[in-house]
């Protein structure tokens, strides 16, 4: 299966671990109708599910511009700082191939350990309306604790990666932990989180971070299962509300 190709495979991952068809999500999903069925739209479990995501990822104030914060905001299909679209998808090891991601992260996320997976991973681009914008979400130094997440230009590095924890894909009935891609803790690693104690509707509007894993470590450094933090597990539905 060619890079390009993958889209549809690794991007189904995020509704498929819990057991949900990508064709069940199309009835509660959060694009404008420009963006259509090729948006996707991450929520939080922390506030929602595949049924009613409640809140999805959504760019602060519509801006198209390097460092304008990613928020929660409420789902529409008339909002285009929903419109977010699943590029250039793949495995950790494709991300590798093209330079975008470490040796260490594809030794320990894309299969170079024998026994671990080669996890699905993707950019996600803001396509307001539908149209590209090439800015993805990401963070604009390497992620750390409290890293704040924003708007990065696609394809340039692996601080617009995204990968999906499929070792702890199981967890609360598929809602997975997102790595970034320039991650550089393998035990502990930084993962989307929204921050302890805001709620989407808080004023100012509470930005994404990236924060350690949290759960109580089982065997291979993952984390037991119900143990990770709901702020930092995620799914996704796809296409418009309606």
């Amino acid at each position: 299966m060619g890079f390009k190709s993958k889209v549809f495979a690794a991007a189904a991952t995020l509704t498929l671990v819990g057991g949900v068809s990508t064709v069940g999500m199309l009835s509660a999903s959060a694009a404008t109708p420009s963006c259509g069925n090729a948006c996707v739209d991450i929520f939080s479990r922390e506030f929602g599910t595949h049924r009613t995501p409640n809140f999805v990822l959504d760019v602060w104030r519509q801006g198209a511009k390097v460092g304008q914060p990613i928020i929660l905001f409420r789902t529409s299909d008339t909002d285009p700082a929903e419109d977010i679209n699943a590029s250039f998808q793949g495995t950790v090891s494709d991300f590798f191939a093209a330079n975008l991601v470490s040796a260490a992260v594809n030794l320990h996320f894309g299969g170079g350990a024998a026994g671990f997976p080669d996890d699905p991973a993707f950019e996600w681009e803001y396509t307001p309306f539908g149209v590209g914008s090439g800015l993805c979400v990401g963070v604009a130094s390497t992620a750390a604790q409290n890293t704040k997440v924003s708007l990065q230009p696609c394809g340039v590095s692996s601080k617009t990666v995204w990968i999906v924890d499929t070792l702890d894909s199981n967890i609360r009935h598929g809602y997975v932990p997102l790595i970034n891609g320039s991650d550089t803790n393998f035990s502990h690693p930084f993962v989307l989180t929204y921050p302890k104690n805001g709620f989407p509707t808080d004023k100012p509007r509470p930005q994404l971070i990236t924060q350690n894993l949290t759960g109580f470590t089982g065997n291979f450094l993952v984390p037991v299962l119900g143990t990770v933090n709901d702020n930092q597990l995620w799914g996704a539905d796809f296409g418009v509300l309606r």
